[in-house]
């Protein structure tokens, strides 16, 4: 599988070890950053997972800050995702079977690294099994955020990651 992985400054050693872990499991990996522990903002890495999800670049996507809360509320915003914040197997598997949620968000600093890796697996080999009711309120959650209603472009970054890249950037 294609799978793209994102994070903050907070959890960078915690992604650099699930995205080797994927690695070594024979997947391919689309590492969007954050790369280092500079402070930085999760809503350029959330959105990015979510443009790659979206435009079908990756098969899913996991989007990791310290609680999981901002990073996947950020990656929600790019219309094409349903993004599952989760803390166990269980509702990683739920959130594919039932609502063929398209990225998985965990909370490095509340979820430990090798269940983080557990709920990634269990999420990777869930099948959707899609259902008349179940496809009815997917398209729901579809139409509930349309293109046209939503007011960035990934250049909005440009300023900031421009900053950082030349180590300007002062929150």
């Amino acid at each position: 599988m294609k799978i793209a992985i994102g994070c903050d400054h907070i959890v960078t050693n915690i992604k650099a070890e699930v995205a080797t872990y994927l690695k070594n499991n024979r997947h391919e990996v689309i590492d969007v950053g954050t790369y280092d522990y500079v402070r930085t903002h999760y809503p350029i890495y959330g959105t990015r997972i979510g443009e790659l999800v979206a435009n079908g670049d990756v098969d899913f996507g996991v989007a990791l800050c310290g609680t999981g809360v901002g990073i996947s509320a950020s990656a929600d915003k790019v219309p094409g995702t349903r993004v599952a914040l989760v803390r166990d197997a269980t509702s990683a598997r739920l959130a594919k079977s039932e609502y063929n949620c398209n990225i998985i968000a965990a909370g490095g600093m509340v979820t430990g690294v090798d269940l983080i890796k557990n709920i990634v697996d269990t999420f990777a080999e869930t099948e959707y099994e899609p259902t008349p009711e179940k496809e009815a309120l997917i398209k729901v959650m579809n139409e509930s955020l349309k293109p046209e209603d939503v007011h960035y472009s990934h250049e909005m970054f440009d300023g900031y990651l421009k900053k950082w890249d030349n180590g300007e950037y002062h929150d």
